[in-house]
């Protein structure tokens, strides 16, 4: 299965995914002083498994981040205790084969991205994607399935 982690400014979204099943999902809060070590231990608390070995159902991990530091402790706790498993973190310059037409395609947030990018995959185009997070975003996809722009507002 597929450990998804979404890291946003308040709050961290873990997904179990098979296939495309969502077979479990949580919401904790995002601490930028959390260490490698006790991501670790959160993680295996909601998966269910032993803090020490190999036990859980992931065999694939997929890491989204606006937070650096807390990207960073996840880099190193996948290192350090999914070394076997592969991981793929979206971040700028990352191909993710879905256009994104700006000036300067880095300064757009990949969480930002992916969101046009699950957007167009599920409904295809042209679209405007708004998340209400700790920022409300606005995001526009193009009816050839590229990101052309959008907003940032403060959230509610």
């Amino acid at each position: 299965m597929l450990l998804a982690i979404d890291v946003g400014n308040t709050h961290t979204v873990l997904g179990l995914l098979d296939g495309e099943t969502v077979a479990e999902h949580w919401r904790i809060a995002t601490d930028a002083r959390r260490t490698a070590d006790e991501l670790h231990v959160v993680i295996a608390g909601l998966l269910g498994v032993p803090v020490h070995g190999r036990t859980d159902p992931v065999d694939g991990i997929a890491v989204c981040s606006t937070v650096p530091a807390v990207l960073h402790e996840l880099r190193d706790m996948t290192a350090r205790y999914h070394a076997d498993v592969p991981v793929v973190v979206v971040e700028p310059g990352v191909k993710t084969g879905f256009g994104v037409l700006v000036d300067n395609p880095r300064e757009v947030g990949a969480d930002r991205v992916l969101n046009a990018l699950a957007a167009h995959h599920r409904f295809g185009g042209p679209a405007i994607v708004v998340d209400f997070g700790t920022a409300t975003t606005f995001d526009v996809v193009s009816r050839r399935g590229e990101y052309v722009g959008g907003a940032i507002a403060p959230g509610i």
